[in-house]
């Protein structure tokens, strides 16, 4: 196995974004939790507040041999609305909003790179509001939020929510998918 890497991505709510990156070829893990935050070790009740400054983010480690960061980040800008500024549905609030937090320079151009072509690419009629930002910290959420999907699917949430984005991962993305889900 090469090397692997990281990626943090904030799209919502964090139980869609694990749901989906969980089932990408290349990804080894999926952990769902608070970046950027303002306050060491925030709980999900403070992030709510919007007090903390994080937003829901996922935490992705992945293979680059077998998944590029380009890759993972065009699923990111297909899986969620980048137009909406702090908010996706329902969820309404700072954490929930649309952001890419880089890890190094060649993510940074890359993030700004595939931003500039979704923008330029007619599939949004808004502009995108997503910000691409200088990774800081990133704080696990409680273990009740991990694998809630999985966990959970028939939950109203899950099957309102996060089953059509599985559902247009599945479609849009299918070539992408771990053998357990390309099925």
């Amino acid at each position: 196995m090469s090397q692997l890497d990281t990626a943090t991505l904030a799209s919502g709510c964090f139980w869609c974004t694990e749901a989906v990156f969980q089932r990408l070829k290349g990804i080894t893990a999926v952990v769902s939790g608070y970046a950027a935050s303002k306050v060491p070790n925030p709980t999900y009740e403070a992030v709510c507040s919007g007090k903390t400054g994080a937003a829901e983010a996922i935490q992705v480690t992945y293979d680059p041999s077998i998944i590029s960061y380009e890759k993972i980040l065009e699923i990111f800008w297909h899986m969620h609305d980048p137009t909406t500024l702090n908010r996706q549905g329902n969820d309404v609030g700072t954490q929930y909003r649309s952001a890419v937090f880089y890890h190094n320079d060649e993510q940074k151009q890359v993030a700004l790179a595939t931003k500039a072509a979704i923008g330029l690419s007619g599939m949004y009629k808004k502009p995108l509001v997503t910000e691409i930002t200088a990774f800081t910290n990133f704080y696990p959420a409680e273990n009740y939020h991990k694998e809630y999907y999985e966990r959970n699917r028939f939950q109203p949430y899950c099957s309102i929510i996060i089953d059509p984005k599985v559902q247009k991962l599945l479609r849009e993305y299918r070539d992408d998918l771990k053998e357990t889900y390309a099925h």
